[in-house]
């Protein structure tokens, strides 16, 4: 999203779309977030969690949605994984890992990426 402000040392804003989808048949609200960018140029690993998600803790009954964008500024290319934290109606903690996905640049060659 090169429309997007970046800061010279990390000059490739990413956008990235994602929808919570509740395929259980509990209700369940989303009550955390915790994400890990990894550097592929560096190794570094920058945590990024809090409370919600967007500023929001959304509630979501069985076969129900939530839907949201945001972005990330990275230095080149970086793997992105985490996870979703929230509760059931009667208190039960409920983790959902976020699989890995990639922020290549658009003038990097992902094949020079280790992953």
């Amino acid at each position: 999203m090169p429309q997007l402000q970046a800061p010279v040392g990390r000059p490739y804003p990413f956008a990235y779309f994602l929808t919570i989808d509740n395929q259980s048949a509990e209700t369940v609200t989303i009550t955390a977030r915790k994400w890990l960018v990894r550097d592929d140029q560096t190794g570094a690993i920058e945590v990024m969690e809090g409370d919600g998600v967007v500023g929001e803790k959304p509630r979501l009954g069985p076969g129900q949605a939530f839907s949201y964008n945001s972005y990330h500024v990275c230095r080149g290319p970086a793997a992105v994984t985490g996870a979703f934290f929230g509760e059931n109606e009667v208190g039960e903690k409920i983790v959902v890992r976020i699989p890995e996905f990639r922020l290549t640049p658009p003038d990097s060659d992902p094949d020079d990426c280790p992953f």
